[in-house]
């Protein structure tokens, strides 16, 4: 198949670099700003310079938690760490790998019947790139799905 990926070595992580920059860039530019502002403002006292400081890093983190999802495929399974959760999956517990048109991002189905979104993969800023990294789990899932039963098998 032309749209068949060859499959990558593993351990392989799937993130969104380009959307990844921009948060990390506008987290550490938001900081150095808003500590700036806090430090040359003559009127303000200490401790409202700390708050300044306070919300700068408050502010910072929020960002630096949006930069934090990732899918991670390994030879025991897939990681998927969201903006706040973590999960680990067997390669067999992956029913499909979905990234419709208008998706904000992929969605893993499962063997229990639902359906995990893997934030990692998400076509916002690298539409294409995002493309390429849905066929190439999608691809993973496919091969290990089948591979791992029969190696339980024998």
């Amino acid at each position: 198949m032309p749209d068949q990926p060859s499959l990558p070595a593993l351990p392989v992580t799937f993130r969104p670099g380009r959307t990844r920059a921009v948060l990390l860039t506008a987290a550490g530019a938001i900081f150095v700003v808003i500590t700036v502002v806090a430090v040359l403002l003559p009127t303000l006292g200490p401790g409202e310079r700390l708050s300044f400081v306070f919300t700068a890093a408050m502010l910072a983190g929020v960002l630096c938690m949006l930069s934090r999802p990732k899918v991670v495929a390994d030879e025991a399974g897939v990681t998927v760490v969201n903006i706040t959760v973590r999960r680990q999956l067997g390669w067999a517990e992956i029913v499909q790998v979905n990234l419709r048109v208008g998706d904000p991002w992929v969605f893993l189905d499962l063997t229990d019947g639902t359906s995990l979104p893997a934030l990692g993969i998400q076509p916002g800023i690298a539409k294409q790139h995002a493309i390429e990294d849905a066929r190439t789990l999608r691809a993973l899932v496919e091969s290990r799905s089948v591979a791992e039963p029969e190696q339980q098998q024998g």
